[in-house]
């Protein structure tokens, strides 16, 4: 279950959380205790549907990188990052190519990816070369513990759902539509919001199981006309780029947009793809607090111009962190170390003393005190699935050029 709490337009929040884990026990990676030069990779969206958020998500890490190293680096030594492709599912060899070259670089945490199901394709043969992965955009449920190499500052579509579900009950819907293609990640999305509609007393009038749209359909008139027969008072979009095709087939049936709500995987800036007005009033969800209009600009500085969306940017940036801090109180740049010493440095030790700053922090472990990293993100401590164990969720409403304007968010525990 989620808690919910609104924060309203410009508040400040801080989610603070207090978890005592048990370090993993798992024996895995080599070079135990290791005090080579850290070396992080990347296995973010340049190219595929998700394209849109590699921007962000790589920004994010380089300044991260920044700042470690204008800190003095990690073990006294500069952080070197690697990126790499990820792709999407449609194209499975480049992300399995891109993981294969990290390996061969030594690379000692991974970044990425960004899609659940591009994650779910490499996570094995990520385990099995004993490597962090740190996802930075992952949601899908099936993730949540799926490996005590695997962590994620974004969090499960338990959270996601129960809030996106909740916007539109709150906005007055009870018979919800979902649109929703056949991918890990939608239908993981999906079965969170019904059962977090029909839980309520409303009812999902369409794309339930078995009612899934193929996500490499060359048309999708019929998927539409198929949910529209069913008069749902809203709908849940839930695509990458078929977003693309799906929307002009709504808007020609009539259907009001202001009614109808996206995901993080399709929240995006459409000024370039629709006519203006064509999205005004819909709504989406994506993990994580607003960054800050300095972190923003930050991003835009190290990106070398402006961003056209900062989603999943202060995710990558935190993973990045965390993984720099794990290595750095475990006094190793091996994965082994920064595996066990990950929750550690989140805030999962009790009486953890809360830092914002990679030298903070540092001084902090130096002086062997225990951690409490504020992420930019706003997610909490790891639990014992290496998932955040509290997160935001950014609400954001379209305006009169299709863009996504951030208006809310909700905190949520799970």
């Amino acid at each position: 279950m989620a808690r919910w709490n609104s924060i309203a337009r410009g508040a400040a929040a801080t989610a603070a959380a207090a978890l005592i884990l048990t370090a993993c026990s798992t024996e895995g990676g080599e070079g135990e205790g290791s005090d080579e030069p850290l070396i992080i990779g990347t296995l973010l969206p340049i190219t595929g549907s998700l394209a849109f958020l590699g921007p962000p998500e790589i920004a994010g890490v380089d300044l991260a990188i920044k700042e470690i190293n204008e800190a003095g680096g990690v073990l006294g030594a500069d952080v070197t990052v690697i990126h790499t492709d990820s792709s999407d599912t449609a194209n499975p060899q480049i992300a399995t190519q891109s993981v294969t070259e990290l390996v061969n670089a030594g690379v000692s945490a991974i970044i990425g990816a960004a899609s659940s199901s591009v994650t779910f394709n490499v996570i094995d043969d990520i385990t099995a070369a004993g490597i962090v992965q740190v996802s930075p955009a992952n949601t899908a449920t099936g993730l949540s513990g799926y490996s005590p190499y695997y962590f994620r500052t974004a969090p499960p579509d338990t959270v996601q759902g129960n809030a996106l579900a909740q916007l539109m009950l709150d906005d007055g819907h009870s018979d919800i539509g979902i649109l929703v293609f056949n991918d890990d990640y939608g239908t993981s999305l999906r079965d969170v919001i019904q059962d977090t509609v029909e839980g309520a007393g409303g009812s999902i009038t369409y794309g339930t199981s078995g009612q899934e749209f193929d996500p490499n359909a060359s048309n999708f008139a019929t998927d539409v006309g198929s949910i529209l027969e069913t008069n749902p008072d809203a709908i849940a979009l839930i695509a990458f780029d078929q977003t693309k095709q799906i929307i002009p087939e709504i808007v020609a049936a009539g259907f009001d947009v202001s009614k109808l709500y996206l995901v993080d995987g399709n929240t995006a800036d459409y000024s370039a793809d629709f006519p203006a007005g064509t999205l005004a009033g819909a709504k989406g969800t994506i993990p994580g607090a607003n960054p800050t209009a300095d972190f923003q600009a930050l991003m835009n500085d190290v990106h070398g111009s402006t961003l056209d969306s900062f989603a999943y940017g202060a995710e990558s940036y935190d993973a990045t962190m965390l993984v720099a801090l794990a290595a750095v109180r475990g006094g190793g740049t091996d994965a082994k170390t920064i595996r066990d010493n990950l929750a550690a440095v989140s805030g999962a030790v009790d009486g953890a003393t809360e830092c914002s700053s990679f030298a903070a922090c540092v001084e902090l472990l130096e002086a062997d005190e225990e951690i409490f990293f504020q992420t930019v993100g706003g997610s909490g401590p790891f639990n014992d699935d290496n998932d955040p164990s509290s997160a935001f969720i950014g609400v954001y409403q379209f305006d009169g050029d299709n863009v996504p304007q951030w208006i809310a968010a909700v905190f949520g525990e799970v």
